[in-house]
């Protein structure tokens, strides 16, 4: 998991960890629904983008692994009666998206980089969520990690393959995104949400 906190800017907030246990249910919840989104995500660019033979294959395998995911989480929350209902998505997802350039091929590999960012923060807070969760949970965010940080390396081989211009510098712009939004107060509790204010 070394090349996944190398990558992002920072860790995820102590802040952050402390609002897990009273906000546990909202917590899985959320997770299930990142889940449905990444889903969505893949199959989106796998709709879009058929010119592209390698995506169409490497998407549809990540959007099974979501999937199956959400369904994971949907039988532990059910395990614990906890009913899956509507929650507000964070800021976090919409301001990454807001960042996207609207014209192609920019479009997809900024996209691709969104996706690569996404995973890697969820990745890095399956490993920082384990010390405060229970044995059960804990054990299943450990074993989340390596298809979390999988999907990251597939988002970014991907837009680094489809990139007409050197990435580091667009990749710098959204990692320092991304830290701000993890980093500052917000005003509910999410999966990729800050800290709660």
């Amino acid at each position: 998991m070394k090349p996944v906190e190398e990558f992002l800017r920072c860790e995820t907030p102590d802040a952050w960890l402390d609002a897990v246990p009273e906000h546990l249910d909202v917590l899985l919840i959320d997770h299930a629904n990142c889940e449905k989104k990444a889903a969505g995500t893949a199959l989106s660019l796998l709709y879009r983008y058929t010119e592209h033979p390698e995506l169409l294959l490497r998407m549809s395998k990540l959007a099974r692994e979501e999937l199956r995911h959400f369904e994971q989480v949907l039988g532990i929350m059910r395990k614990r009666g906890i009913a899956y209902r509507h929650v507000d998505a964070a800021r976090y997802a919409g301001d990454l998206r807001a960042w996207v350039r609207n014209h192609e091929p920019a479009r997809l590999v900024d996209v691709l980089l969104v996706g690569a960012v996404v995973e890697a923060r969820s990745c890095e807070r399956f490993m920082r969520l384990a010390p405060v969760l229970d044995a059960e949970l804990a054990a299943f965010y450990l074993g989340l990690c390596e298809s979390e940080a999988r999907h990251y390396g597939v988002y970014l081989e991907l837009a680094e393959r489809f990139s007409e211009t050197p990435l580091q510098e667009r990749l710098d712009s959204l990692l320092d995104l991304e830290a701000s939004l993890v980093t500052r107060s917000d005003a509910a509790f999410r999966f990729h949400s800050g800290v709660p204010g």
